[in-house]
C-alpha cells in the first residue's frame, strides 16, 4: 500500500504476483496425481498453466497480502458435500481500531485541552463475488482432484470457477486526532490511505484504484450563546428573555481533499496504464442546536 506507485508502470508487487505462479503451479501440480509430475517446457506443471484458477488466486493473494507463495493457502477443489467451502483455508488478517485519549492527563495539558483523541485504524476484506461448479469437472479415480484436461482452456477443469477476486484495504485513518480546547474550540485531522484491487479471471487483468485523503476540521461549541442585541428570540429558544440561547449550539467546518488514481495491469503483457483519476474537494459547514434531549436541529450545506 505504501510502495512507490506509478499507474503507467508495472508495479513490483504485480511482478511478484506473476513470478508466484510457477511456484504455485508446482505446489498444486505435485498434489494432483493426474499430472504424473509432468512439467511442461515453460516450467509449469501439466494442467496448471499460467492462467489456471488454482494457480492465479493463491498467487494473487500471496503477492498482495505479503505472504510466501510456499505457504499461502490453496483452493480446496474437492467436493465431499454440497456445502463445501473452497476457500475454507484462506483466513483473513485481523482488522483493528486504536484510540488513545490519555494526553489530557499530562500535567499542564489539562489547562489547554479538555479532550485529545489520537486514532489509528485498519480494515480490509478479500471477496470472491461468486463461484460456480463446473459441469465438465471429472475425477475419474476419486482422488479429490480434477482429471479432465480441456485443450481449449489448456488445463484441468476445476470444480470451482470464479470471475474475479477483490481485495480492499484502508487505513482509516492512518493518523488522526480530534481535540477540544478549554475555550470550547475543536480541531480535527485525518490522513487516510485506501487501495482497491480487482483481479479478473476472465480477461486476466488487474484493476487497481488508490486514493489518498486528508481531512481538516474545526468547530466551536457554546452553551448560552448571546445573540445580536435587539434581536428577540422565540420563547422556545430563549425562555429567560435575555437574548441568549438556552442550550448548546455547535458550529462545524470540515475540509476534505481526496486524490484517486485508477490503473490496469495485464498478465504477461509487461505494461500498465492509467484509466482514470480525480481530485475531490468537499467542504461541509454545519450548525447543530439541541432544543432539548429529544430534538436536535441541524443546518448544513
Amino acid at each position: 500500500l505504501f510502495g512507490k506507485y506509478d499507474p503507467n508502470v508495472v508495479s513490483k508487487t504485480f511482478t511478484t504476483f506473476e513470478a508466484n505462479r510457477i511456484i504455485l503451479s508446482e505446489r498444486v501440480g505435485k498434489r494432483n496425481p493426474y499430472t504424473n509430475n509432468q512439467v511442461l517446457a515453460d516450467g509449469f506443471y501439466y494442467g496448471y498453466g499460467q492462467y489456471a484458477v488454482d494457480v492465479l488466486v493463491p498467487s494473487f493473494l500471496a503477492a498482495y497480502t505479503g505472504k510466501s507463495p510456499e505457504k499461502v493457502s490453496l483452493i480446496n477443489q474437492s467436493n465431499p458435500q454440497l456445502r463445501s467451502n473452497p476457500f475454507e483455508a484462506i483466513f483473513p488478517l485481523p482488522n483493528w481500531k486504536l484510540d488513545y485519549n490519555g494526553l489530557t492527563r499530562i500535567k499542564g495539558l489539562e489547562k489547554i485541552l479538555t479532550n485529545f483523541t489520537f486514532s489509528h485504524g485498519y480494515n480490509a476484506n478479500v471477496s470472491m463475488n461468486a463461484f460456480t461448479s463446473q459441469l465438465d469437472y471429472q475425477d475419474v479415480s476419486n482422488y479429490g482432484f480434477p482429471s479432465f484436461y480441456d485443450s481449449v482452456y489448456r488445463g484441468f477443469i476445476p470444480y470451482y470457477m470464479m470471475p474475479n477476486v477483490t481485495i480492499i484495504e484502508q487505513f482509516a485513518p492512518l493518523v488522526g486526532f480530534d481535540m477540544m480546547f478549554t475555550n470550547q474550540m475543536q480541531a480535527k485531522f485525518e490522513y487516510i490511505k485506501t487501495r482497491a484491487l480487482s483481479l479478473s479471471l476472465i480477461d486476466y487483468q488487474l484493476s487497481e484504484v488508490r486514493s489518498t485523503e486528508f481531512v481538516i476540521g474545526a468547530g466551536y461549541r457554546k452553551k448560552g450563546m448571546k445573540i445580536l442585541a435587539g434581536l428577540k428570540l422565540p420563547k422556545f429558544l430563549d425562555k429567560t428573555g435575555k437574548g441568549m440561547l438556552d442550550n448548546e449550539i455547535n458550529f462545524r467546518l470540515d475540509f476534505r481533499i481526496r486524490d484517486n488514481v485508477s490503473s490496469i495491469s495485464r498478465l504477461n503483457q509487461g505494461d500498465a496504464y492509467a484509466t482514470g483519476g480525480s481530485r475531490d474537494i468537499v467542504i461541509t459547514p454545519s450548525i447543530d442546536y439541541f432544543l432539548n434531549n429529544r430534538i436536535n436541529i441541524k443546518l448544513y450545506f
